[in-house]
């Protein structure tokens, strides 16, 4: 067993909160082969195109890219393979209910290592309408203009 370290961020889905309301979150464990943790632990992974699928009553990542191990050689896989995420099948079918129900979706929000495991943070999510973007993007604009302001003024 490693030592628990804590938290390490890998991969980070920005765009899941601009284009989406997030509702809940998630952690679920993912199915790698071993040229693919390697690769992870190097920071060689994105979610930016990823998304979510619960098929036969399990939970699948598409999209997620996780680049070839350089080392690696007949062992490494496809970069863009689907990958199992691993959680109890009580939680899947609650989030499938969900998603069946109050037209949600679920997004992956992170890759980080807990430990010495990876996981990824799931978030249960409402899309965001145009006008919803707007308004983010303004609040941003002025919290962006008064910390200008701020550090203007306390120049001098």
């Amino acid at each position: 067993m490693g030592k628990e370290t804590g938290n390490r961020l890998i991969a980070n889905n920005k765009k899941a909160y601009h284009d989406y309301f997030i509702e809940e979150k998630y952690e679920a464990g993912i199915s790698l082969h071993g040229t693919e943790v390697k690769s992870l632990r190097m920071g060689k992974c994105s979610i930016k195109e990823s998304f979510l699928k619960i098929e036969n009553g399990e939970l699948f990542i598409y999209g997620m890219h996780v680049s070839p191990y350089e080392k690696g050689n007949i062992f490494n896989k496809d970069p863009l393979r689907v990958k199992k995420l691993l959680m109890h099948r009580t939680e899947i079918s609650k989030l499938q209910g969900q998603i069946a129900e109050k037209g949600y979706t679920l997004v992956p929000l992170q890759v980080y290592f807990k430990g010495s495991l990876v996981k990824v943070q799931i978030g249960l999510a409402k899309g965001k309408k145009m006008y919803d973007k707007r308004q983010d993007i303004a609040k941003k604009d002025q919290r962006r203009e008064a910390e200008r302001d701020f550090k203007v003024k306390n120049l001098y």
